[in-house]
């Protein structure tokens, strides 16, 4: 079991996703004789081995169920304990995408924190691409390695506990299946650092020299991405460009089609109703406190022939279902598609401060 390729059958040891609700994924290694207790139910480790991941399972005494979905880096993302602010999908994506991250790519990221987005690339270099993950802080940076180690990722990732800021990104005694011309020859950049522009420096000497180089500075301030830009072009990178990724909910669903004779219609009956309300009461007869009888009411109906089609129609005319409950896109009323985007803006993190680096032919 990995994050690098898909099985079908869930095996003893294996990591699987419990989808218990939309904002409860809880992750768990099966493990014989133990229990998945939630607030649904509970659910037996031992009937877990040999399902399928995806199927849905009931709980043990019958009421309740969950899902039982296969280890991804988005499902890791949305369920892995935080360290620190981590790299949702939103933002690591459309890095994945502007930097070119593909089987084979060679990663230094610096800024492990809670290892969101080093699962993500990982996975995306494959087993022919290699990862170089810097971590300074140490409790974060054992957790970091034992989750890779849980998780098989060690194959192509190699996590270091090292301060790069001070201390620059090379490495001795780098595993003979990691180095590339004897070094790191890294040809994409992650940095999620307090100061990027200090990192930026010790870049040169683990960089690729033959081929463009790709960077990309995740920084929460704009004076971060301000200092970030200026360090850039001080070490000669170019093509200097800063991103914000954001995000809004667009809903899909019918709407009522409303024409405008209904609509006129409508307000005549609610005149009608009205005007025979008004008449109701002025020509009544009954002491105040004693309730009437229908005889003594006269109908003090004064309405137009238009008006009169429209009475003794219950609770009146309403093509829209005004009032009563109707199901969206009910064959008795007519509807058309439409959409709507939220009006608050979501999902920012932090800037993207993108550039590059093209080798000068020697």
């Amino acid at each position: 079991m990995s994050f690098y390729q898909y099985k079908d059958t869930i095996e003893e040891g294996d990591l699987v996703f419990a989808f218990i609700s939309r904002g409860t994924i809880k992750p768990i290694v099966i493990t014989r004789d133990q229990q998945l207790n939630t607030r649904y139910g509970h659910y037996e480790h031992n009937d877990m081995i040999g399902m399928k991941y995806g199927q849905q399972m009931a709980g043990a005494r019958g009421y309740g169920f969950i899902h039982l979905l296969h280890p991804t880096p988005e499902m890791w993302t949305l369920s892995l304990p935080h360290r620190t602010q981590i790299v949702y999908t939103s933002d690591s994506s459309y890095i994945m995408q502007r930097l070119n991250v593909v089987a084979g790519t060679r990663v230094i990221e610096a800024g492990t924190g809670s290892a969101s987005f080093t699962h993500s690339f990982a996975r995306t270099v494959a087993a022919e691409g290699r990862l170089f993950t810097y971590e300074f802080h140490e409790p974060r940076y054992n957790e970091a390695k034992r989750e890779l180690e849980e998780h098989n990722m060690t194959g192509n990732t190699l996590i270091t506990h090292r301060d790069v800021c001070n201390d620059g990104f090379e490495l001795d005694n780098i595993p003979e299946n990691f180095q590339h011309d004897g070094g790191i020859n890294g040809d994409v950049i992650f940095l999620d650092l307090p100061s990027p522009w200090t990192a930026i420096p010790h870049l040169n000497s683990v960089i690729s020299q033959t081929s463009r180089v790709g960077i990309c500075c995740f920084s929460p301030c704009i004076e971060q991405v301000d200092k970030t830009v200026k360090a850039l072009q001080d070490e000669g990178w170019t093509e200097i460009e800063m991103v914000e990724v954001a995000g809004r909910r667009w809903e899909a669903r019918k709407d009522m089609v409303k024409d405008i004779k209904d609509v006129v219609k409508r307000l005549k009956d609610i005149q009608s109703r009205k005007n025979q309300g008004i008449e109701n009461r002025r020509h009544a007869k009954v002491k105040s406190g004693e309730k009437r009888d229908h005889d003594q009411v006269d109908s003090g109906d004064n309405g137009s022939d238009s008006d009169k089609k429209f009475q003794n129609l219950g609770k009146g005319f309403n093509p829209f279902g005004k009032g009563i409950r109707v199901r969206e896109g009910d064959d008795g009323f007519e509807w058309r598609n439409v959409t709507k985007v939220e009006g608050e803006v979501k999902s920012h993190t932090s800037y993207l401060t993108f550039a590059y680096k093209i080798p000068v032919p020697s």
